[in-house]
């Protein structure tokens, strides 16, 4: 039996319009990817070790190591705090706008520009920041356009990117891994350019979620955002219930007094993080991201003669 979707009969309105944003957005998964998987590569690069080791030393040492490493991961843990707040006062498109052409850019230009390992670190700090917001503001935007018969996969497609990702890291690394120049690891860093444009420019033709307009009791344009991502009048009568699902959504929210931190510990919700929690330690404790942050340092000290193309491979 293949694997299929199929619209349900009772949906209305077009659905690739819909199908189309989600894919476009999961492509901020690439940011989120490419940033984790470029670094193994630079961390190997001979020409950035002799440039960033501290004086005295013949190499990065294991604290440096694990600080370079693991500091993006720091900003990504602020950077999903903060992306609720963002996305409720800023909006969903404009928060992910911020997120990837200013934070985002701000880490890359940091680390495009260091020939020393604070401007590095700070750099991969705020490149972390964005990724951080742009992980939880991605699939916030796709959950509150999609159709809910199709909502899941979409969303899902944000992991696919993330792999996509780590694909082109590897590639790029491999291409620049002989160089003698600081274009070793500034054009693997200065890349990440690319895919940010890509998402901002993108992202000033799409429109802002019909839920979070009706959040800001901006109804007539939020039937104008549904209709243009449903390719249906604003006032068919399928549109106007799905509109007035989302407001009944969020007037019962509202009812229920304002959320904190500290909710989603408590009754199901905490039940439901914790399962989310559990699943991602389960991933991590396969021992993944050792390939994806050590795996060409591990293949060139165990002897293979192309880690870097081992990486591409293993990616």
């Amino acid at each position: 039996m293949g694997f299929m979707l199929k619209k349900p009969d009772d949906a209305v309105g077009a659905t690739w319009p819909a199908i189309a944003i989600g894919l476009f957005v999961a492509f901020g998964g690439v940011l989120f990817g490419y940033d984790t998987g470029t670094i193994g590569g630079i961390l190997a690069n001979k020409f950035w070790v002799n440039l960033f080791k501290t004086a005295g030393k013949d190499d990065i040492t294991t604290p440096q190591n694990s600080l370079i490493v693991s500091i993006l991961s720091a900003g990504t843990f602020f950077g999903a705090l903060a992306a609720s707040p963002m996305g409720d006062i800023m909006g969903r498109r404009w928060g992910l706008m911020l997120s990837a052409g200013i934070v985002f850019n701000l880490g890359v230009i940091l680390q495009t520009a260091a020939t020393e390992q604070p401007m590095f670190i700070a750099g991969r700090f705020f490149a972390g920041l964005g990724v951080g917001l742009i992980s939880a503001l991605v699939p916030l935007y796709q959950s509150e356009t999609a159709p809910k018969w199709i909502r899941g996969t979409i969303v899902g497609a944000y992991q696919l990117a993330i792999t996509i990702g780590l694909f082109l890291a590897a590639i790029v690394n491999n291409a620049v891994k002989d160089r003698k120049d600081t274009g070793a690891y500034r054009i693997p860093v200065a890349v990440q350019f690319l895919w940010s444009i890509i998402i901002v420019v993108g992202l000033f033709f799409l429109p802002e979620t019909p839920r979070f307009l009706i959040k800001q009791d901006k109804h007539e344009k939020a039937a104008q955002s549904l209709a243009r991502i449903r390719r249906m009048p604003a006032d068919h009568p399928a549109l106007i219930e799905e509109l007035s699902e989302i407001e009944a959504n969020h007037r019962y929210e509202m009812s229920i007094g304002k959320g904190t931190y500290l909710d989603c510990l408590k009754g199901t919700i905490g039940k439901r993080l914790a399962t989310g929690c559990l699943l991602q330690a389960l991933q991590q404790l396969t021992g993944v991201n050792f390939i994806f942050y050590y795996g060409t340092q591990y293949f060139k000290n165990a002897g293979f003669a192309n880690p870097f193309v081992i990486s591409v491979i293993t990616k």
